[in-house]
Order: structure tokens, then C-alpha cells, then sequence
């Protein structure tokens, strides 16, 4: 029987699909000079000839998390802690995103909170499991709860929670142009969804620090 949690199979599964479909670069840049022709300009001239090989440089950076598994970041845990069971919680959380379905960016922060069960993790590790989700093609709503989710099931602490706070160029730049507007999504779970108080005590953090 496996020992895998559900989170592990679902990245097991996606990465074993998504190399074996992936196309190479010459591709990627052949496809860039498609766009280029399509949007009504030339690939050839001096300004463009070097485009499709810095937007394939640029997606890779865009989208590493692919590359990346979420739940061995959250592996090496500490448990002398002195019996702390309080809220731990990262507050602000810069990332940059973009969407599954216009390819625009999403910026935002997130905070991720979590009440431990005998042990912890180190703070920079929440901030990699955001950047993990963040790097690839997203909505807002799943990002949430895959931050969520995925700290539950590694760390298994009393409960977690996350709220993300972003503005979607999708809406900001194009289509219904409402610049200013953000989108605030939250996932929680264990003692945060059963715990009013506890809750109330998140999200009075959820403001940006000075």
C-alpha cells in the first residue's frame, strides 16, 4: 500500500503527465514567432529576432513550480518547541501569478497561518509553498486552497489558514478595465473553520504590516 498522501499522488501524477506531453524549446520559440506574425508584426526585424527566445527564458521562470514538488519544502520539521500550540502566521506574502485563462498576471500577497501539533516548520518554507502554487498557471480560489491543503496534510497541525489578497490583470488591463480592484479568496481548515475566535484572531492579521 502506498504511503503517499493525496497531495504527493496528485503530484506524482501531474509531473509524470506533463513530462511526458512537454515540447521543447525550438517549439516554445516557434510558437512565440506565431504570435508575433498573428499580432501583426514581424519576427525577423532587429527588435524582434531575439523575442521568442526571452519569452521561453521568461515562462520558465514564470512557471517553475511545475518543476517543483510543494510537499518536500514542508518536510524538515522541528520539534523542540517547548509545547508552543499558538498561531503561527506569515503575514504578506508577495507573489506573482497569472491565470489559466487569459495568461495575465495576478499579484498579490498571501497570509498562511497555522496552530502546530508538536511541531513546526521553517517560516521560509510557507513562503516557498506559495511561490510553488503561485508559479504556474492558476485562479485565485485553487491557489488558496492547494497553499491550505498542502500544509495540512504534510505538517498535520491543529489547523491552518490562508487568505490571498490580488488584483487580476485579466480584469484590471482588458476586458472590464476596473484598475484598483482586488480579489480576496480564504481557506480554513481544522480549528480555524470550528473556532470563531480563532478565526477572528486571523483575520485581524490580515491587514498589511507598516
Amino acid at each position: 500500500m502506498s504511503n503517499l498522501s493525496n497531495v504527493q499522488v496528485l503530484e506524482r501524477d501531474r509531473k509524470a503527465e506533463e513530462e511526458s506531453a512537454r515540447p521543447d524549446r525550438a517549439e516554445v520559440e516557434a510558437a512565440v514567432r506565431t504570435i508575433i506574425r498573428w499580432a501583426g508584426d514581424d519576427p525577423k526585424r532587429d527588435g524582434l529576432i531575439e523575442t521568442p527566445s526571452r519569452v521561453a527564458r521568461a515562462f520558465e521562470e514564470f512557471f517553475i513550480g511545475y518543476s517543483q514538488n510543494p510537499t518536500t519544502i514542508l518536510q524538515k520539521t522541528f520539534e523542540e518547541i517547548d509545547g508552543y500550540d499558538e498561531m503561527i502566521t506569515l503575514r504578506a506574502v508577495r507573489f506573482e501569478s497569472h491565470c489559466e485563462h487569459h495568461m495575465a498576471p495576478i499579484v498579490g500577497k498571501a497570509w498562511v497561518a497555522y496552530i502546530p501539533n508538536g511541531r513546526v516548520v521553517g517560516i521560509s518554507k510557507l513562503a516557498r509553498v506559495v511561490e510553488v502554487y503561485a508559479k504556474r498557471l492558476q485562479i485565485q480560489e485553487k491557489m488558496t486552497a492547494q497553499i491550505a491543503n498542502t500544509i495540512n496534510e504534510v505538517l498535520k497541525p491543529q489547523g491552518v489558514a490562508v487568505l490571498i489578497k490580488a488584483q487580476h490583470h485579466c480584469m484590471t488591463t482588458r476586458g472590464i478595465h476596473k484598475p484598483g480592484t482586488d480579489l480576496v479568496t480564504s481557506r480554513m481548515l481544522g480549528c480555524f473553520r470550528d473556532n470563531a475566535t480563532t478565526r477572528q484572531e486571523f483575520l485581524s492579521m490580515t491587514t498589511d504590516p507598516e
